[in-house]
């Protein structure tokens, strides 16, 4: 074997180690991989042999990117740069002059921004015999966050039917959808304004379309990979188109919050409540309120138990006012 085809094996085999990120622990552990993100709290790293790990970045030494690495301070400052290794507690960018930059000053590194994430779920259920009935959900999610702005989209459609044993004739027992998009702009790191569009049907509450189109401002008290938390207040519009009662339009308030919580990597749970009192009656006002666990079956799906519970105050005469759902699905991630 020439001693150049020794050099091509050998570099061959250093390459994947050599060239790579690599992060040094405060108890001298170094490990190896891709540094995909960091949120300023906790720091991901992709690894061939143990997949992506999440780690504290209270537990990080010091840390090395292989490729130049899109790094902002907390103080607001945008760099990107490649990264090596400094003192413990500290890290060496080059912008161009080699500065020290503490571990604890880094806000996002790589921050995940400008991409779409989301999920689709489906659920349904079929029975026959003593019962003759179908039932289906499905619903779809995304969200797009930047540093600035956060778009928000959500659809979903609700089906169900039984059939009369004595006649054998079908009767529709829940045919409901929605579509809502929402627009949040980040005046400070917390503090937001935003815009919603909702358009609703429920066939069975004799809502043809129902319209609440609100702004207003919110205020995202945290936000992070496993805890999120935030409230909204805002001023906008309720139109109420009846098949079988006068159309109602007023002007509203919303009052809003949610908020979600990891208990583990697989778990996690989830709250949402919208509440829409109108500005010329009190007693007429909209809830809408879900809640739900979220457990991770593999890298994509999931499956998801959640309560829905909506709210009218001043339904068309031939509807109830309250509605009560549980839904069982199955999601895949995006």
């Amino acid at each position: 074997m020439s001693h150049l085809t020794r050099a091509i094996l050998l570099f061959l085999v250093l390459t994947p180690s050599v060239f790579a990120d690599e992060v040094v622990l405060k108890n001298g552990d170094r490990i190896t991989g891709t540094i995909t993100s960091s949120d300023g709290k906790k720091l991901t790293l992709k690894t061939k042999a143990l997949g992506d790990l999440t780690i504290d970045m209270k537990d990080v030494a010091t840390f090395i990117t292989d490729a130049p690495a899109r790094l902002k301070l907390k103080d607001g400052e945008h760099v990107k740069a490649k990264v090596d290794a400094g003192e413990p507690g500290t890290v060496q960018i080059a912008d161009p002059e080699r500065r020290a930059v503490p571990v604890t000053e880094f806000k996002y590194v790589n921050p995940p921004f400008e991409t779409w994430t989301g999920a689709l779920l489906l659920g349904g259920s079929l029975t026959r015999g003593n019962s003759d009935t179908e039932n289906l959900n499905f619903s779809a999610e995304a969200v797009r966050r930047t540093e600035i702005d956060r778009i928000s989209l959500d659809a979903g459609y609700l089906f169900g039917r039984e059939k009369d044993p004595a006649t054998g004739s079908k009767s529709t027992t829940t045919d409901a959808w929605f579509a809502a998009a929402k627009y949040d702009y980040f005046f400070t790191e917390k503090f937001y304004g935003y815009g919603l569009f909702r358009v609703e049907h429920d066939r069975i509450a004799d809502v043809n379309v129902r319209l609440l189109p609100f702004a207003g401002v919110g205020y995202q008290w945290v936000e992070s990979d496993d805890f999120n938390f935030n409230t909204e207040a805002g001023l906008g519009y309720v139109y109420e188109d009846f098949t079988n009662a006068p159309t109602d339009g007023h002007f509203a308030a919303r009052l809003a919050y949610h908020v979600d919580k990891k208990i583990n990597d697989k778990v996690k749970l989830f709250h949402n409540l919208e509440y829409f009192p109108s500005l010329e009656d009190i007693s007429d006002f909209n809830v809408d309120a879900d809640a739900g666990i979220r457990a991770t079956l593999t890298k994509s799906f999931f499956t998801e138990f959640k309560v829905q519970w909506k709210y009218d105050a001043t339904p068309s005469p031939t509807a109830a006012k309250n509605d009560l759902r549980y839904l069982l699905s199955l999601g895949w991630t995006f």
